[in-house]
Protein backbone atom coordinates (compact mmCIF):
# COMPACT_ATOMS: atom_id res chain seq x y z
CA UNK A 1 0.00 0.00 0.00
CA UNK A 2 1.45 3.39 -0.97
CA UNK A 3 1.08 6.54 0.59
CA UNK A 4 -2.30 8.37 1.06
CA UNK A 5 -3.71 10.27 -1.21
CA UNK A 6 -3.22 13.70 0.64
CA UNK A 7 0.75 12.48 0.65
CA UNK A 8 0.79 12.06 -3.32
CA UNK A 9 0.26 15.36 -4.14
CA UNK A 10 -1.94 15.68 -7.09
CA UNK A 11 -4.19 17.94 -6.43
CA UNK A 12 -1.35 20.76 -5.62
CA UNK A 13 -3.34 23.09 -8.03
CA UNK A 14 -6.41 23.49 -6.33
CA UNK A 15 -7.77 25.56 -3.33
CA UNK A 16 -6.24 23.83 -0.56
CA UNK A 17 -9.64 23.46 1.20
CA UNK A 18 -10.87 22.07 -2.07
CA UNK A 19 -7.98 19.75 -2.29
CA UNK A 20 -7.87 18.22 1.19
CA UNK A 21 -12.25 17.46 0.88
CA UNK A 22 -11.26 15.53 -2.39
CA UNK A 23 -8.02 14.36 -0.64
CA UNK A 24 -10.58 12.64 2.06
CA UNK A 25 -13.13 11.66 -0.68
CA UNK A 26 -10.38 9.80 -2.43
CA UNK A 27 -9.09 7.93 0.87
CA UNK A 28 -13.06 6.82 1.38
CA UNK A 29 -12.86 5.41 -2.10
CA UNK A 30 -9.84 3.03 -1.37
CA UNK A 31 -10.59 2.48 2.00
CA UNK A 32 -14.30 1.11 1.45
CA UNK A 33 -12.64 -0.67 -1.67
CA UNK A 34 -9.73 -2.39 0.18
CA UNK A 35 -11.76 -3.04 3.46
CA UNK A 36 -14.95 -4.76 1.35
CA UNK A 37 -12.82 -6.76 -0.58
CA UNK A 38 -14.31 -10.46 -0.56
CA UNK A 39 -16.95 -9.98 2.27
CA UNK A 40 -20.01 -12.29 2.29
CA UNK A 41 -23.25 -10.94 2.21
CA UNK A 42 -23.46 -12.59 5.58
CA UNK A 43 -20.71 -10.40 6.66
CA UNK A 44 -21.69 -7.21 5.12
CA UNK A 45 -25.23 -7.27 7.45
CA UNK A 46 -23.14 -8.99 10.36
CA UNK A 47 -24.01 -7.38 13.37
CA UNK A 48 -22.03 -7.87 17.05
CA UNK A 49 -23.25 -6.08 20.21
CA UNK A 50 -23.34 -2.02 18.89
CA UNK A 51 -21.61 -2.49 16.12
CA UNK A 52 -23.72 -1.81 13.35
CA UNK A 53 -23.43 -3.98 10.38
CA UNK A 54 -20.89 -2.52 7.52
CA UNK A 55 -23.50 -2.53 5.32
CA UNK A 56 -25.57 0.24 7.09
CA UNK A 57 -22.39 1.92 7.36
CA UNK A 58 -21.84 2.32 3.92
CA UNK A 59 -25.46 3.28 3.11
CA UNK A 60 -25.28 5.23 5.57
CA UNK A 61 -21.80 7.06 4.31
CA UNK A 62 -23.27 7.17 0.47
CA UNK A 63 -26.53 8.51 2.04
CA UNK A 64 -25.07 11.28 4.19
CA UNK A 65 -22.57 12.78 2.11
CA UNK A 66 -25.27 12.70 -0.84
CA UNK A 67 -27.43 15.09 1.63
CA UNK A 68 -24.30 16.99 2.98
CA UNK A 69 -23.33 17.58 -0.82
CA UNK A 70 -27.09 18.82 -1.77
CA UNK A 71 -27.40 21.19 1.54
CA UNK A 72 -23.52 22.82 0.46
CA UNK A 73 -25.19 23.30 -3.22
CA UNK A 74 -27.68 25.37 -1.41
CA UNK A 75 -30.61 22.91 -2.52
CA UNK A 76 -33.19 21.05 -0.21
CA UNK A 77 -33.36 17.62 -0.52
CA UNK A 78 -35.64 15.77 -2.81
CA UNK A 79 -38.35 13.10 -2.16
CA UNK A 80 -35.74 10.57 -3.17
CA UNK A 81 -33.45 11.65 -0.65
CA UNK A 82 -35.92 11.88 2.34
CA UNK A 83 -37.27 8.41 1.51
CA UNK A 84 -33.83 7.14 1.34
CA UNK A 85 -33.06 8.21 4.51
CA UNK A 86 -36.05 6.09 5.97
CA UNK A 87 -35.00 3.18 4.52
CA UNK A 88 -31.11 3.77 5.98
CA UNK A 89 -30.75 1.35 8.41
CA UNK A 90 -32.97 -1.74 6.79
CA UNK A 91 -30.82 -4.47 6.95
CA UNK A 92 -29.97 -7.27 3.93
CA UNK A 93 -32.06 -5.84 1.80
CA UNK A 94 -29.03 -4.58 -0.94
CA UNK A 95 -26.25 -6.46 -2.09
CA UNK A 96 -22.11 -5.60 -1.33
CA UNK A 97 -21.94 -4.51 -5.00
CA UNK A 98 -25.33 -2.84 -4.86
CA UNK A 99 -23.68 -0.59 -1.38
CA UNK A 100 -20.45 -0.59 -3.48
CA UNK A 101 -21.96 1.44 -6.34
CA UNK A 102 -24.11 3.66 -4.28
CA UNK A 103 -21.26 4.95 -2.47
CA UNK A 104 -19.31 5.67 -5.66
CA UNK A 105 -22.12 7.32 -7.08
CA UNK A 106 -22.21 9.52 -4.11
CA UNK A 107 -18.51 10.38 -3.71
CA UNK A 108 -18.30 10.94 -7.77
CA UNK A 109 -21.38 13.76 -7.48
CA UNK A 110 -19.51 14.93 -4.40
CA UNK A 111 -16.63 15.45 -5.99
CA UNK A 112 -18.09 16.90 -8.99
CA UNK A 113 -19.45 19.18 -6.44
CA UNK A 114 -16.57 20.47 -4.70
CA UNK A 115 -14.33 20.70 -7.70
CA UNK A 116 -17.08 23.56 -8.80
CA UNK A 117 -17.08 25.22 -5.34
CA UNK A 118 -14.90 29.06 -5.46
CA UNK A 119 -13.68 29.27 -2.77
CA UNK A 120 -14.52 33.13 -2.60
CA UNK A 121 -17.81 31.30 -1.43
CA UNK A 122 -16.78 29.82 1.08
CA UNK A 123 -18.53 32.12 3.93
CA UNK A 124 -21.71 31.98 2.20
CA UNK A 125 -24.56 31.19 4.37
CA UNK A 126 -26.40 27.35 4.02
CA UNK A 127 -28.70 25.83 5.75
CA UNK A 128 -28.62 22.11 7.66
CA UNK A 129 -31.60 20.13 7.59
CA UNK A 130 -35.01 20.75 8.73
CA UNK A 131 -33.91 22.65 11.47
CA UNK A 132 -32.28 24.77 8.99
CA UNK A 133 -29.55 24.96 11.01
CA UNK A 134 -27.16 27.60 9.79
CA UNK A 135 -23.56 27.09 8.50
CA UNK A 136 -21.61 28.06 5.64
CA UNK A 137 -20.03 26.40 2.25
CA UNK A 138 -16.67 25.56 3.71
CA UNK A 139 -18.92 24.19 6.88
CA UNK A 140 -20.87 21.99 4.73
CA UNK A 141 -17.60 20.75 2.81
CA UNK A 142 -15.44 20.06 5.75
CA UNK A 143 -18.00 18.21 7.59
CA UNK A 144 -19.22 16.14 4.82
CA UNK A 145 -15.36 14.83 4.34
CA UNK A 146 -14.78 14.96 8.14
CA UNK A 147 -18.16 12.72 8.60
CA UNK A 148 -17.70 10.47 5.92
CA UNK A 149 -14.30 9.61 7.49
CA UNK A 150 -15.42 9.11 11.07
CA UNK A 151 -18.17 6.61 9.46
CA UNK A 152 -15.46 5.27 7.41
CA UNK A 153 -13.46 4.01 10.93
CA UNK A 154 -16.91 2.63 12.00
CA UNK A 155 -16.96 0.28 8.92
CA UNK A 156 -13.37 -0.80 9.30
CA UNK A 157 -14.15 -1.86 13.55
CA UNK A 158 -17.85 -3.97 11.49
CA UNK A 159 -15.47 -5.17 8.88
CA UNK A 160 -12.80 -6.49 11.56
CA UNK A 161 -15.83 -7.84 13.75
CA UNK A 162 -17.50 -9.29 10.79
CA UNK A 163 -14.24 -11.33 9.70
CA UNK A 164 -14.19 -12.61 13.10
CA UNK A 165 -10.77 -9.96 14.30
CA UNK A 166 -12.84 -7.34 16.39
Amino acid sequence: MGPEPWMRGYLADLDPVIAAVLYSFQQVREDVERWTAGLTEAQVWHQQGEVAPAGFQLRHMAGSMDRLITYALGEALTAAQLAALKTESARGDVSLAELQDLMEASIQRAEAAVRVCEPSRFGELRELGRKRIPTTLAGLLIHTAEHTQRHLGLLIAAVKVARGGG
